[in-house]
């Protein structure tokens, strides 16, 4: 029979915050539920109190009829809930099979019994229809197959309800089909499958219904898919229409901001060369390994060059390092904010002062408290970071605020060359709207900004012009005009004899 999820009236309050407030909605077993909701809308929280990693401040979880009040995450795996999260949690130094069993190892005279915890792990992966060495270590497979092992790891111990967290973020189209065909499997089997996700069309892919928080209030719940549109849940999301989510106007281009000539290094397996122009918005596109994140870190010092040369408003460059970067005006937003561009633990107010500071403490190394103080303010205000206070660490904010924060860090700069790697992954419909007025709003100050994107439509619709990398190397050039998805998808497959 179908597992039946209800989270009814779930509350949780953060100091100076209500996160949920009277949450109610079920999920019926036999069906994929998308979560949906803009970045700050309680998506997060709700998901961790499904896992146990939060208590509610008030409400329950209903599991087939039972009411759960999880304390603990090993309360929820207890009652057959596993949480899939963005950054999986497995031990990358341990093999396929101990993570799958990690705290049931099998024992035979007091020593872990390998023959059939090898056993055991290729028939749990077999579940996910996945043939993988049970001996390979985690941390040296691509994270679609890290995907399967967790997947494989919560099945073993006995998920009825499995939730998805943004799943498909750094996964190609082919490994995405493949995601999908294992979460058709578990909803055929009669699990809750619970899919958070930013992107509409995977939700219209392989989604039965769909359920809309926003400002930690259920808003609605769409129970089919059927005559269901995305301008319906994009309203429900934001409250408000988005006629023109890429705000894209055209301005008039400068001289030069960015050169590069010859440029090879890790992640390029040909010389790439490319220019950007004053006030111009450069896309860069291609399939996963294409070699464009790492080019970015070439540009930007983070990883050293084995050749080629670099010009900033037609002046040569050495920037052999991010602080050289930073220093001459050439910026970069991180893929991985959290990893690479935030501090979690510290406050907002540091987090976008980080960097500037230099210019304006007294004698080199006093803090100036009145400008950081006001800097903080003016931007937190002029890019609307929704937080309680400057003082919040940014661990407690969405992934679309985090951002804003990052960017308003280099606002604070004089920049002349913006790098933007993924700039609204895993970001909602309404914050990718503010983003795209920021980046706009960068462009007309004079700007140069060159953004990495593997979603064709972003690229499309940003863009005035569009570089396509394959392989290692530069594929394809489109003007705005030029721009097709069929051209640009052209340019960025592999060559075909």
């Amino acid at each position: 029979m179908p597992t039946r999820l209800a989270f009814d009236s779930i509350v949780r309050d953060f100091p100076g915050v209500r996160a949920l407030d009277g949450v109610s909605f079920t999920a019926e077993g036999g069906r994929v539920h998308a979560l949906m909701g803009e970045n700050g809308a309680g998506k997060s929280t709700l998901l961790k109190i499904l896992s146990g990693a939060y208590t509610p401040t008030g409400g329950a979880l209903v599991i087939d009829g039972q009411r759960h009040l999880f304390t603990r995450t090993a309360d929820a795996i207890a009652a057959g809930v596993a949480v899939i999260y963005q950054e999986l949690h497995l031990v990358a130094e341990m093999t396929v099979a101990e993570n799958i069993f990690l705290g049931h190892l099998p024992v035979r005279l007091g020593i872990v019994d390998r023959k059939k915890l090898r056993a055991d792990a290729r028939a749990a992966l077999a579940w996910v229809g996945e043939d993988l060495d049970p001996d390979a270590k985690v941390g040296h497979l691509p994270i679609a197959q890290r995907q399967l092992v967790e997947i494989a790891k919560a099945l073993v111990h006995g998920a009825r309800v499995i939730a998805f967290d943004e799943p498909t973020s750094s996964l190609s189209s082919r490994e995405v089909e493949r995601l999908f065909a294992v979460i058709r499997d578990l909803k055929s089997r009669g699990h809750v499958v619970l899919y958070v996700t930013h992107r509409m069309d995977e939700v219209f892919a392989i989604c039965d219904a769909v359920t809309v928080l926003r400002d930690g209030r259920h808003i609605r719940t769409f129970e089919s898919m059927a005559g269901l549109q995305v301008d319906d849940v994009i309203r429900s999301m934001v409250g408000r229409e988005l006629s023109n989510v890429f705000n894209y106007t055209p301005r008039p281009t400068g001289g030069p901001a960015l050169e590069i000539d010859a440029f090879t290094g890790h992640g390029l397996t040909q010389p790439v060369s490319l220019a950007v122009k004053q006030g111009e918005i450069v896309g860069l596109f291609g399939l996963v390994g294409a070699g464009r994140s790492e080019l970015l870190r070439l540009i930007y010092g983070a990883e050293p060059r084995r050749s080629g040369r670099l010009r900033l408003a037609g002046a040569e460059r050495e920037l052999s390092s991010p602080r050289a970067a930073i220093a001459s005006g050439l910026v970069l937003c991180p893929e991985d904010r959290k990893r690479d561009g935030i501090i979690p633990v510290r406050p907002i107010h540091e987090n976008i002062n980080l960097s500037a500071r230099r210019h304006h403490s007294h004698a080199g190394f006093v803090l100036n408290g009145a400008w950081e103080k006001e800097n903080a303010r003016q931007h937190i205000a002029a890019l609307s970071v929704k937080t309680p206070s400057a003082e919040t660490p940014i661990v407690y904010l969405s992934g679309g605020n985090q951002q804003k924060v990052i960017l308003a860090r280099w606002l604070s700069e004089d920049i002349k060359v913006i790098l933007l790697d993924e700039p609204t992954r895993g970001i909602d419909v309404g914050a990718k709207s503010e983003i795209y007025a920021i980046i706009q709003q960068l462009a007309a100050r004079g700007v140069g900004v060159l953004f990495v994107s593997s979603e064709l439509p972003e690229v499309l619709g940003l863009a005035d012009r569009i570089l396509v990398m394959r392989g290692g190397g530069l594929s394809g050039e489109f003007t705005r005009d030029e721009a097709t998805e069929e051209r640009v998808l052209k340019a960025a497959l592999p060559a075909t004899n």
